[in-house]
Parts: structure tokens; sequence; C-alpha cells
């Protein structure tokens, strides 16, 4: 694939990315300070928001394929791989999905650093390290206080 037209972050995005970093930090705070009666809603808010973000990051790359020019099979499948194992971790006991969900934000970031310059989209990668990086850690901590 050739190098496609880098076009810069669009502001409202930017500010939307960092403010869906709320719940992951709310959730990891949490965590750590509510009573134990509320601490499982707490971790499942978590867990089930964290889902929506990985399987999130995979529909990314459906997007991304739809907009090749040469029809590549890569990015649809890869696309499905954060789904399915957002779902496997939302079924677990928050302790271990949590940090299946942080693995995952953390393996979705290094595929899309491989990626996302041959599909045009290189100039969200400062902002993805920034969110995976402050969402996977979230995820750790909150896994820790179980």
């Amino acid at each position: 694939m050739t190098e496609r037209t880098v076009v810069p972050p669009n502001p409202v995005a930017l500010k939307l990315g960092y403010a869906g970093l709320f719940p992951f930090i709310l959730g990891a705070a949490l965590a750590w300070l509510v009573r134990e009666d509320a601490h499982v809603y707490t971790l499942m808010g978590l867990t089930n928001y964290a889902t929506v973000v990985v399987a999130f990051l995979g529909a990314i790359h459906w997007g991304l394929g739809f907009r090749q020019t040469i029809p590549s099979p890569g990015p649809f499948v890869w696309g499905v791989v954060p789904m399915a194992v957002a779902w496997v971790g939302s079924m677990m006991p928050p302790n271990a999905g949590l940090v299946v969900h942080g693995v995952m934000l953390i393996i979705c970031y290094v595929v899309d650093r491989r990626i996302y310059p041959a599909l045009g989209a290189s100039a969200w990668l400062t902002l993805r390290f920034r969110l995976s990086a402050v969402a996977a850690l979230c995820c750790f901590l909150a896994a820790q206080a179980t």
C-alpha cells in the first residue's frame, strides 16, 4: 500500500478522545474508594466501558478498510479480533477481564502503529498512544483493586 495523504486530527475528535478517558479514570479511582457493596458495580461499569472501547478500536479498521483503493482483507480480519477478545474479557471476573482489556488496548496500539501509516491515519498515533496508555493503566489499576 502507498502512503495516503495525512490529515491532522480533528480538534473535536481530540477533545472527545480525551473526554473518553473520564470513565476509565473514574472507574479506576472508584475501584479503590467505594464500599464493598458497591465495588462490583464499579468494576462492571469499567469492564463494560472497556469492552466497548476495545471493540471500537477494531471497528476503526473496518472504516479504514472501506477507504482502500486496492481491496485487502487485512483491516477487516483484524477489525474483528479486538471485538472478540473484548467480548471474552467482558464475561470474565473483573480482576481478569480488566487485565485482558488493558492488554488488548496495548496490542491494538501496537497494531495501529504498524498499520495506520499505510492507511493514511498516522497523524492519529500520538493521540492513540496517550489514550491507550491511560486507559490500559486504569484497567490494570482497577484489576489490582479487586
